[in-house]
């Protein structure tokens, strides 16, 4: 996402020396070392120390002739590249079958919708957050190919909802692009909350500065202004996002952030509406940085965003069982 805009102004904390890889839950850990330690060994690692700091301008590009269409998953993907499951009426769950999640609820919220940037002046008016007034949304960002940071989320998003119904969740999507622009940050809050979600997750990929490589989950700070409170939920959201990191590195293979969060893959915030508002464990994940080319590489591959959708979703399968 872009660190420009509503829900995506500048992180307090970001620092250009990697540490070491901390996720709190120590079996998580160890087997995402273990992924983490194959990965690198192999050298599909960018050791780079960058200088922090998101893209000025991280508004997707026009999205070159190679896009494909979001139902493709991506532009030009590769051969073998697995498509994403089709999508089935906009945010609806299909009944939830036999499993180890039957009875739960998981919201997925794909981060911005693709048509925001048709709709600029709607998406720019002032919304409450509980801290402060920010803008309703951002369009995001996308690769340097066109790529937009919308088509990834969703694209993921579906993935997701397909692996979580097979272990029986109920499962609702904030938005599949059945709207004309939105929601709003406050909206989006709002929606895990009306469902009583047991876990949600916000889905976005960064526009920081080439050279920033790898993902980071962001959790909700203790926050109690306004609307906002946090309090009962800062602990079971710092969990989620334990679970979710630990997973995420042992699935996709993929580094915590070299640029934030100290190599714990881990961010804490309290400027986000998305997390101020939200009465239910919720967390963002950042899956990688669009504006680097080796990251992008693995946002635009369909292969790549499978696992991103699996090691997600294990992460939350874990918390939900634990």
């Amino acid at each position: 996402m872009s660190y420009t805009g509503p829900d995506f102004d500048p992180p307090p904390e970001r620092r250009s020396r990697r540490g070491p890889l901390t996720v709190a839950l120590a079996a998580l850990v160890c087997g995402g070392l273990l992924g983490w330690g194959v990965y690198a060994a192999t050298g599909h690692t960018d050791d780079k120390g960058a200088e922090a700091g998101g893209s000025p301008s991280a508004a997707p590009r026009t999205p070159s002739p190679a896009a494909s269409s979001p139902t493709a998953g991506g532009p030009s993907p590769s051969a073998g590249d697995e498509e994403s499951p089709a999508a089935r009426t906009p945010s609806a769950s299909a009944p939830a079958a036999a499993g180890p999640l039957k009875g739960k609820v998981v919201v997925i919220d794909p981060g911005h919708n693709p048509t925001n940037v048709k709709h600029t002046a709607e998406i720019n008016r002032q919304v409450d957050v509980g801290t402060h007034r920010k803008e309703c949304d951002t369009t995001g960002t996308s690769t340097n190919d066109g790529y937009a940071e919308a088509e990834f989320t969703l694209d993921v998003a579906h993935r997701m909802r397909a692996l979580l119904e097979k272990q029986g969740a109920t499962v609702k999507l904030t938005q599949d692009r059945d709207r004309p622009y939105g929601p709003c940050v406050d909206e989006r809050a709002r929606i895990g909350n009306a469902a009583k979600a047991d876990a949600v997750v916000s889905i976005h990929a960064d526009g920081s500065g080439a050279g920033n490589r790898g993902f980071h989950v962001i959790l909700p700070g203790s926050v109690n202004e306004g609307e906002a409170d946090t309090r009962a939920v800062v602990g079971p959201s710092r969990e989620l996002g334990e679970r979710i990191a630990g997973n995420f590195v042992r699935v996709t293979g993929t580094a915590p952030s070299n640029y934030i969060g100290g190599g714990t893959g881990l961010v804490t915030r309290k400027d986000l509406g998305g997390l101020n508002l939200s009465t239910v464990p919720k967390v963002f994940i950042e899956c990688g940085n669009m504006r680097d080319s080796k990251d992008a590489a693995l946002l635009t591959s369909g292969a790549w965003r499978q696992k991103a959708a699996q090691g997600i979703s294990e992460g939350i399968v874990s918390f939900l069982r634990g």
